[in-house]
């Protein structure tokens, strides 16, 4: 069958063609029995709209996609993503564009760059924080595809980035640990391939020489930013001869294994060891007990971000290349004083 034109529907249906228009697009000014005219014409018509013909017209799509670098079990259970893509999604909504996630890993970041990115099916890419050596970044710069980055590279200054301040909230969490009396502080880093991973480390490092205290390569373990990472990290601490009496986990998803692991060994926060994370992500206020961790405004990193692009893309270049927001503590009960 011949695909029709809207002119052609509204004749079908005895309507004006801003009235086809309108119900294609879900407008609400369309009353209910002009609306169902015209969707039975359109059903009985076949009739499909021309999106993909209309976006080649204005070269424009009002899509943006959120490239997510990780697997789908991972951002489904991590409540960090689902908090960053609501910030996102809202913040579009109210400008009028939508959203397409793609979540992939490292294996399909290349067929994503030809299938979505070279076919223009998008007007720009906002990009969780990946690898440092992730291959989809040169390509991305090299298409000038407008792009902007959550979470900072260490080697690709010239674009636009949002981020928190990881380091500084690193020595935050770890110079609290410190004022607790506590000396020897372990810490559960993410991987350290990724560029928060290596801040929140480095972080944890200024802080204890800050302090004076030596930095033992033994008490830092390398997690995964997963529970199952941190559970297994802080098995490897509490089998070191002498645990540490204070660990600082580089995000409150690990956390949580940490703490599992800690109750299984038969041990308490924060009387056998004081554990502080970061992120303070919803659920770290109903842990046992309650999480002391570092927040960052994780929803507000995603309207930032949008808004940056969304700017970018209307022909008003963002004031600012790199956006660092402030991290805070916030205290709760599990961390206490070093005991003797």
């Amino acid at each position: 069958m011949e695909q029709l034109t809207i002119r052609q529907i509204a004749q079908l249906a005895n309507v004006s063609r801003s009235t086809v228009s309108r119900v294609i697009n879900n407008h609400p000014s369309v009353r209910p029995e002009v609306r169902q005219r015209v969707l039975e014409v359109i059903r009985e018509q076949e009739y499909v709209p021309q999106a993909a013909a209309r976006s080649l017209a204005s070269r424009r799509t009002n899509v943006v996609t959120l490239l997510i670098p990780r697997s789908s079990a991972i951002i489904f259970t991590d409540p960090f993503f689902p908090l960053i893509i609501q910030g996102i999604t809202e913040t579009c909504s109210e400008r009028d564009y939508s959203v397409m996630l793609s979540m992939v890993t490292g294996t399909q970041e290349r067929d994503f760059y030809q299938r979505v990115l070279r076919s223009r099916m998008t007007d720009g890419l906002l990009m969780l924080s990946s690898d440092i050596d992730d291959p989809v970044l040169p390509l991305l710069i090299n298409d000038q595809m407008p792009l902007v980055l959550i979470g900072e590279h260490p080697y690709m200054q010239p674009m636009y980035t949002v981020d928190v301040a990881n380091r500084a909230g690193a020595v935050l969490a770890v110079s609290h640990l410190l004022q607790l009396g506590h000396r020897r502080i372990g810490a559960i880093t993410g991987l350290l391939q990724m560029k928060t991973a290596i801040d929140r480390r480095d972080g944890y490092k200024q802080a204890l020489l800050q302090a004076g205290v030596a930095i033992e390569h033994s008490l830092m373990i390398e997690g995964e930013f997963t529970q199952e990472g941190g559970y297994a990290a802080m098995r490897q601490l509490l089998s070191l001869e002498q645990r540490p009496s204070a660990v600082f986990v580089a995000s409150d998803t690990m956390a949580l294994g940490a703490l599992r692991a800690i109750y299984e060994a038969g041990l308490h926060a924060p009387h056998d060891i004081s554990l502080i994370g970061f992120d303070d992500v919803p659920g770290a206020a109903y842990t046992t007990p309650a999480l002391t961790t570092i927040h960052q405004p994780i929803q507000k990193l995603g309207c930032t971000a949008a808004t940056m692009l969304l700017d970018h893309l209307e022909g008003r270049p963002p004031l600012q290349q790199h956006i660092r927001l402030s991290p805070s503590l916030v205290l709760r009960q599990s961390c206490g004083p070093r005991v003797a």
